[in-house]
């Protein structure tokens, strides 16, 4: 799973389980679904992409605007995508981007010191 995609949005402390991901090695591209708060706080490296997106429009509007910006941008068959930061809307938004694109997804996380992919648990 070369590719990360993940919320960068809402939730006391959620940004640490973030950047925590992103210092994965194995990434090729990260998109940070976040808004205009997270475009001015967060400055990106050379393989990130900012996604924005505006939180006060209807879920449909975002669905749109993430597949607008992700569209043709991932070439992998699976991504690794983190919701933990980020508000139900917003997840729902992003889940269904990624559907309609036609993304297979593992979910991640960060937990005891490492990247853990849920469902690969032994």
């Amino acid at each position: 799973m070369p590719t990360l995609v993940a919320c960068l949005s809402t939730g006391k402390g959620t940004w640490t389980e973030v950047l925590k991901l992103l210092s994965v090695p194995s990434w090729n591209k990260v998109f940070l679904i976040t808004t205009s708060f997270g475009q001015e706080h967060f400055t990106p490296k050379p393989n990130i992409q900012v996604v924005v997106i505006d939180p006060a429009q209807e879920v449909t509007v975002l669905v749109e605007q993430i597949k607008k910006q992700l569209q043709g941008k991932i070439t992998d068959f699976e991504i690794a995508l983190n919701l933990a930061s980020g508000s139900g809307k917003e997840h729902l938004a992003l889940l269904e981007a990624v559907l309609e694109l036609g993304l297979n997804f593992r979910l991640v996380t960060w937990q005891k010191g490492r990247m853990e992919v849920l469902g690969l648990r032994k």
